[in-house]
C-alpha cells in the first residue's frame, strides 16, 4: 500500500520519529499495519483504503478518549501539527501507540472474566462520551447486492435483522461500540496486570449488548460464555434483565453481519489479509450453519450463572 522508504520519510517529517526499525505486520482484514521501533519507543502505524476514511478517524477519535479514562487502546501519536492522522498519496495514516500486552484466547475461565471486565470497563468509560459525526448503528442493508451470493445469505440476514428489530432497540442501552471484541483484540500486560482493548476502526453509537454478543460470539456463544457475561455485568452498564432479554437475539443479528462481511469480500474479490478465498468463505459457512432455521428458531436460554471466584 506504502512503499517503507515513504513510511520512513512520512515518519520522520511528520511525526519526528527517525532512525527506526520498521517491520511490515498486515494482519488486519481491513487495514495495513507496520510495526515501528526507535530506541525505547514502539508504535503501530496503521493504513487504510480512502473510502475508509471517515471510519478510521472516528475510530482514532474514540481511542484517545478510551485511553484517557486508563484503558491502553492504542490511541494516535500527535503529529508536529497537532492531528491524529496525516495523508500520504491521499491514504489516511496514523501513529498509534503499541500496547504491551499478550492476546487472549478466550479459551479459559481466566481469560473470558478478563474479557468481560475490560469490556465493560470500556462501555463504562464511554457512556458519557460522545463523538460528532460518529455514525448509528446498523449498516447491514438486506437490499444490498451482494447478498445474493448465495440462495441463503439474503433470508438469513432479513430475518435476523427484522428479530433484532423487534426487541424495539430504543429501550435497550446505548453507547459507543467498539463492533468487533475479539480476544486477540485484549492485551494483558502481566507485568502490571493492566489488560488493553485495540483496534478501534470507527466512531459509532449502538446497543451495548452488540459488542457483548460479539465477545460471545468469538468464545464459542451463550453456553461457553458464562464466565465473560457475568464479568462483564459487575460494571453495571448493562442489567441482567437486559441481558436476559437481548443477548440471543442480538448474537444472531452478529451472525448476520459476518454474512454481510464475507458476502461483501467473496463478491469484490476482497482478500485483504487473507491468502485466498478459503478465508472468506469459511466465514461465510460459519454463518450460514449459526443462521440456519434449525438453530435460529431453536429456544436457548442463557447459560447458568457461573460462579466467580
Amino acid at each position: 500500500m506504502i512503499a517503507e522508504r515513504k513510511l520512513r520519510s512520512c515518519l520522520a517529517d511528520v511525526w519526528g520519529v527517525t532512525d527506526a526499525t520498521v517491520e511490515p505486520h498486515h494482519g488486519g482484514m481491513n487495514s495495513a499495519t507496520w510495526f515501528v521501533t526507535a530506541g525505547e519507543e514502539r508504535w503501530v502505524v496503521k493504513a487504510v483504503v480512502p473510502a475508509s476514511r471517515r471510519s478510521f478517524l472516528g475510530g482514532l477519535t474514540v481511542a484517545g478518549h478510551v485511553e484517557a479514562a486508563g484503558i491502553p487502546a492504542g490511541a494516535p501519536a500527535a503529529t508536529r501539527q497537532g492531528k491524529t492522522f496525516t495523508d500520504v498519496g491521499g491514504i489516511p495514516l496514523a501513529l498509534l501507540r503499541r500496547v504491551d500486552g499478550d492476546e487472549m484466547s478466550g479459551g479459559t475461565s481466566d481469560e473470558q472474566r478478563l474479557v468481560g471486565r475490560t469490556l465493560g470497563r470500556v462501555h463504562e468509560a464511554l457512556r458519557e462520551v460522545s463523538v460528532e459525526d460518529a455514525d448509528r448503528f446498523h449498516w447491514v442493508d438486506v437490499q444490498a447486492a451482494h447478498l445474493a451470493v448465495r440462495p441463503w445469505v439474503r433470508p438469513a440476514v432479513a430475518a435476523a435483522v427484522a428479530a433484532y428489530e423487534a426487541l424495539d432497540p430504543s429501550t435497550l442501552s446505548w453507547g459507543l461500540l467498539h463492533t468487533d471484541p475479539a480476544p486477540e483484540a485484549f492485551l494483558l500486560d502481566r507485568r502490571t496486570g493492566v489488560c488493553g482493548l485495540i483496534d478501534w476502526s470507527v466512531a459509532i453509537r449502538g446497543p451495548l449488548l452488540y459488542d457483548l454478543a460479539s465477545a460471545v460470539m468469538y468464545v464459542g456463544g451463550p453456553q461457553r460464555a458464562g464466565c465473560l457475561i457475568e464479568a462483564y455485568l459487575t460494571s453495571g452498564t448493562l442489567t441482567r434483565a437486559e441481558v436476559e432479554y437481548g443477548l440471543l437475539t442480538m448474537l444472531r443479528f452478529r451472525w448476520a453481519v459476518q454474512a454481510d462481511y464475507f458476502g461483501r469480500r467473496l463478491t469484490t474479490g476482497d482478500l485483504t489479509g487473507l491468502a485466498g478465498d478459503e478465508g472468506n468463505e469459511k466465514g461465510l459457512e460459519d454463518a450460514r450453519q449459526q443462521l440456519s432455521p434449525a438453530r435460529s428458531g431453536r429456544a436457548s436460554g442463557l447459560p447458568p450463572r457461573p460462579e466467580l471466584g
